[in-house]
C-alpha cells in the first residue's frame, strides 16, 4: 500500500481496510474514490483486489459514484475491470437512468456504448427513455432502443 492511498483512507476514516464501509453506509474507499473522481487512487484499490461490486446503504455501486463525477476514464477503467454496469439501486435506478434523469448526455452515450440495458426498469416501471431530462439524452435512448 502507497503512502498516498494510506492518506487517502485515513482522511476519509478507512482504517487502513480496502474494503471497509464508512461508518454511514455511504461509502467504501472504492466508492469515494470514484465520487472524488481520483483515478489515481481507484488504480490502487483495483490492483489491492477492493470489492469492485460492493454496494452502499443505497444499493449503489462504484459505477454511480463514478457517474455522479462524470470522469470519463475513471468509468471506462471501472468498466473494463468488470464492475455490474446494470446494478440497480434500492430504487431499481441503474447508472443509465440516473445520467439520463440528470440530462448527462456525454454519459448516457458512454454507457450505451459499453453496453447499458435501455430498457431495465426501475421500481416506478420506468426507463431511462422514460426518465431523460433532455432532449439529447431523449434521443440517445431512443436510438438504442
Amino acid at each position: 500500500m502507497t503512502p498516498e492511498l494510506s492518506a487517502f483512507l485515513a482522511e476519509h476514516g478507512f482504517a487502513g481496510d480496502i474494503n471497509a464501509a464508512s461508518a454511514d453506509g455511504r461509502f467504501t474507499p472504492l466508492m469515494r474514490a470514484a465520487k472524488l473522481g481520483r483515478l489515481d487512487i481507484v488504480e490502487q484499490l483495483l490492483a489491492l483486489g477492493a470489492e469492485l461490486n460492493a454496494r452502499n446503504a443505497d444499493g449503489c455501486n462504484a459505477l454511480w459514484l463514478a457517474c455522479y463525477n462524470g470522469d470519463h476514464a475513471l468509468i471506462e477503467r471501472l468498466l473494463a475491470a468488470g464492475v455490474d454496469i446494470d446494478n440497480q439501486n434500492g430504487n431499481g435506478a441503474s447508472c443509465l437512468m440516473y445520467v439520463a434523469s440528470n440530462s448527462k448526455p456525454d454519459l448516457v452515450k458512454l454507457l450505451l456504448d459499453k453496453g447499458a440495458n435501455p430498457a431495465l426498469k426501475n421500481f416506478d416501471d420506468f426507463s431511462a427513455l422514460d426518465l431523460a431530462a433532455s432532449r439529447t439524452c431523449l434521443q440517445l435512448l431512443k436510438t438504442a432502443r
